[in-house]
Protein backbone atom coordinates (compact mmCIF):
# COMPACT_ATOMS: atom_id res chain seq x y z
CA UNK A 1 0.00 0.00 0.00
CA UNK A 2 1.37 3.39 -0.97
CA UNK A 3 0.97 6.24 1.52
CA UNK A 4 0.39 9.65 0.02
CA UNK A 5 1.19 12.82 1.97
CA UNK A 6 -2.54 13.56 2.33
CA UNK A 7 -3.20 10.09 3.76
CA UNK A 8 -0.30 10.40 6.19
CA UNK A 9 -1.60 13.79 7.32
CA UNK A 10 -5.10 12.39 7.81
CA UNK A 11 -3.75 9.45 9.84
CA UNK A 12 -1.62 11.75 11.99
CA UNK A 13 -4.61 14.00 12.64
CA UNK A 14 -6.78 11.09 13.71
CA UNK A 15 -4.03 9.59 15.88
CA UNK A 16 -3.37 12.83 17.76
CA UNK A 17 -6.95 14.12 17.99
CA UNK A 18 -7.70 12.51 21.38
CA UNK A 19 -4.50 13.96 22.88
CA UNK A 20 -5.39 17.44 21.69
CA UNK A 21 -8.99 16.99 22.84
CA UNK A 22 -7.84 16.13 26.35
CA UNK A 23 -5.30 18.95 26.46
CA UNK A 24 -8.12 21.23 25.34
CA UNK A 25 -10.34 19.87 28.12
CA UNK A 26 -7.59 20.53 30.67
CA UNK A 27 -7.34 24.09 29.39
CA UNK A 28 -11.11 24.56 29.38
CA UNK A 29 -11.45 23.29 32.96
CA UNK A 30 -8.63 25.61 34.20
CA UNK A 31 -6.29 22.73 35.04
CA UNK A 32 -3.49 24.44 33.12
CA UNK A 33 -3.61 27.42 35.49
CA UNK A 34 -1.73 25.28 38.03
CA UNK A 35 -0.28 22.44 35.93
CA UNK A 36 1.76 22.05 32.75
CA UNK A 37 2.54 18.91 30.80
CA UNK A 38 6.26 18.80 31.43
CA UNK A 39 7.09 21.15 34.32
CA UNK A 40 5.92 22.15 37.77
CA UNK A 41 3.83 25.30 37.91
CA UNK A 42 1.89 25.44 41.19
CA UNK A 43 1.24 21.72 41.07
CA UNK A 44 3.33 18.96 39.49
CA UNK A 45 3.74 18.52 35.75
CA UNK A 46 1.46 15.93 34.24
CA UNK A 47 4.38 13.79 33.10
CA UNK A 48 5.56 13.62 36.72
CA UNK A 49 2.06 12.58 37.82
CA UNK A 50 1.96 9.88 35.12
CA UNK A 51 5.36 8.56 36.23
CA UNK A 52 4.40 8.49 39.91
CA UNK A 53 1.16 6.56 39.31
CA UNK A 54 2.37 4.34 36.44
CA UNK A 55 1.40 0.72 36.95
CA UNK A 56 -1.15 1.44 39.68
CA UNK A 57 -4.41 -0.24 38.72
CA UNK A 58 -6.54 2.22 40.68
CA UNK A 59 -4.73 5.35 39.44
CA UNK A 60 -7.53 6.58 37.15
CA UNK A 61 -10.22 6.35 39.82
CA UNK A 62 -7.96 7.69 42.59
CA UNK A 63 -6.73 10.68 40.57
CA UNK A 64 -10.18 11.44 39.15
CA UNK A 65 -11.46 11.80 42.71
CA UNK A 66 -8.53 14.09 43.56
CA UNK A 67 -9.47 16.30 40.62
CA UNK A 68 -13.05 16.57 41.82
CA UNK A 69 -12.53 16.68 45.60
CA UNK A 70 -9.04 18.19 45.83
CA UNK A 71 -6.18 16.91 47.90
CA UNK A 72 -3.13 17.83 49.94
CA UNK A 73 0.24 16.54 51.05
CA UNK A 74 1.14 14.32 48.10
CA UNK A 75 3.16 16.90 46.16
CA UNK A 76 4.11 19.29 48.95
CA UNK A 77 2.40 21.83 51.16
CA UNK A 78 0.23 23.54 48.53
CA UNK A 79 -3.22 21.87 48.44
CA UNK A 80 -5.10 21.18 45.25
CA UNK A 81 -8.55 22.74 45.50
CA UNK A 82 -11.70 20.82 44.63
CA UNK A 83 -12.88 21.32 41.06
CA UNK A 84 -16.68 21.12 41.06
CA UNK A 85 -16.88 22.19 37.42
CA UNK A 86 -15.39 18.84 36.32
CA UNK A 87 -17.76 15.88 36.02
CA UNK A 88 -16.76 12.31 36.93
CA UNK A 89 -16.52 11.41 33.25
CA UNK A 90 -14.39 14.47 32.45
CA UNK A 91 -12.09 13.77 35.41
CA UNK A 92 -11.53 10.21 34.21
CA UNK A 93 -10.92 11.43 30.67
CA UNK A 94 -8.34 13.90 31.96
CA UNK A 95 -6.57 11.26 34.05
CA UNK A 96 -6.54 8.76 31.19
CA UNK A 97 -4.86 11.44 29.04
CA UNK A 98 -2.37 12.32 31.80
CA UNK A 99 -1.43 8.66 32.21
CA UNK A 100 -0.46 8.46 28.52
CA UNK A 101 2.15 11.21 28.90
CA UNK A 102 5.78 10.15 29.16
Amino acid sequence: MKFTPALLLALATVATAPAFANADLAQKKNCMACHAVDKKVVGPGYKEVAAKYAGQKDAVDKLAQKIIKGGAGVWGPVPMPANAQVSDAEAKQLVQWIMTLK
